[in-house]
């Protein structure tokens, strides 16, 4: 009767051992189009699942819960994104999921979260549209596309007051062109010009027909790009073909250290960014920006990029709903989100209730880098907005 009573003591023991476990399910572009972007973005999870499980786990209702994270790889495909968020789910019994990066993906994984009502965490997804079908279940951390040039707008006019008109030149990619129709019409309001508004073809690698329409245009700033190919290969043909230009803003390439390699024509070029290391917010919990940075630095050698900052962001977040929950019940998880109103290293972190648009990111704001020369060497620094700028804008750069 004893060894009995010793046996069903030590299986509630391990009972309540498995019970403190939570296991947070998502999948990563390890090959494809993304593959960068995704394992920078993994390499944040990871970081912050250890971070919080070298605490004991996250403290919710009298417990501590070890995170257990299982992911795939999605091959930066949509079709094999749903079948294993749905594996995820089904198969793999996880309690929470991340999303994959990119909003393509993201927008395919939030149709089985929804479908299986389980509660998803975006990361590296800027769509709005994800956020205006209805969903319940979908969270968004990024900065929405729909604002990522507007503070863009709002540093140049007051940089300069009296400029009239601008140029709005975009990759004609799906978030590339909401993003700069956005920012046109956010320019319009504010009573700028828009004396150009275009799209050009992702492949394109000659800009020079297109640089003559600015120059022809009388435009004082340009703001758009698309990602990091073309907008490299964008910034360095203004440069060369001398486009009497006050200010250039451009989507994902300045924002990312290897387009320090143009030399020159990286000088004074700005874009907006979810987030960098020099940022100066006051955290509310969890790590600050510097500690944040240093961790990683310490894990993989190298700066953390904001997608990274993005990944470790979302456990962040989620980790704070279950501490404010007290519980891993998602309907409970749920209501803590929907109340999250706090400041991170990631920037402030606030969701939409509106049923037109739950889960939209309310809270956070782009920050805008601009490439300087800091003792003769090319640097990245923080020109907006001005609480948290580490240098002052250069205007005009030319």
């Amino acid at each position: 009767m004893k060894k009995k009573w010793m046996f069903l003591v030590l299986v509630a023991i391990f009972g309540m051992a498995f019970a403190q476990t939570v296991k947070i399910g998502l999948t990563v572009s390890k090959t494809g189009k993304f593959n960068v972007e995704s394992v920078n973005q993994l390499n944040g999870i990871k970081l912050w699942q250890k971070w919080v499980n070298d605490q004991g786990g996250i403290a919710a209702g009298g417990k501590h819960y070890k995170v257990e994270l299982k992911f795939y790889d999605d091959e930066s495909k949509a079709q094999r994104v749903q079948q294993l968020y749905s594996r995820l789910i089904s198969q793999d019994k996880v309690d929470f999921l991340i999303s994959p990066y990119s909003s393509g993906l993201t927008a395919k994984a939030a149709i089985i979260s929804e479908q299986y009502g389980k509660i998803m965490v975006a990361t590296g997804a800027a769509s709005d549209s994800i956020f205006k079908l209805g969903y319940e279940n979908v969270f968004q951390v990024y900065t929405p596309a729909s604002r990522y040039l507007t503070s863009t707008v709002d540093m140049i006019k007051a940089a300069d007051p009296s400029l009239k008109k601008i140029a709005v030149v975009y990759e004609d990619s799906k978030f590339a062109k909401a993003v700069a129709t956005a920012a046109r019409d956010y320019a319009k309001k504010l009573g700028l010009d828009v004396a150009i508004f275009e799209g050009y073809p992702p492949s394109t690698t000659d800009f020079g027909p297109l640089i003559n329409k600015i120059k022809a245009s009388g435009a004082g700033a340009l703001i758009g790009g698309g990602h990091y190919s073309d907008g490299a290969t964008f910034a360095r043909q203004l440069y060369e073909q001398k486009a009497p230009l006050k200010m250039i803003a451009l989507l994902v390439a300045p924002a990312s250290d290897e387009f320090a390699q143009l030399g020159d024509a990286a000088l004074g070029v700005a874009a907006p960014s979810q987030w960098e290391p020099l940022v100066k917010y006051t955290q509310s919990c969890g790590p600050s920006p510097q500690q944040f940075t240093e961790m990683y630095e310490k894990a993989y050698g190298k700066e953390p990029a904001y997608r990274a900052a993005g990944g470790f962001a979302a456990g962040l977040i989620l980790q704070k709903a279950i501490m404010d929950a007290g519980s891993v019940d998602a309907a409970k998880v749920r209501a803590a989100l929907d109340n999250l109103d706090i400041t991170i290293f990631f920037g402030k972190i606030k969701f939409s209730t509106d049923p037109a648009s739950h889960g939209l990111q309310l809270g956070h704001e782009m920050v805008q880098i601009q490439w300087q020369k800091k003792d003769g060497k090319l640097v990245k620094e923080i020109v907006w907005p001005l609480a948290a700028k580490t240098a002052k804008l250069i205007y005009p750069i030319h």
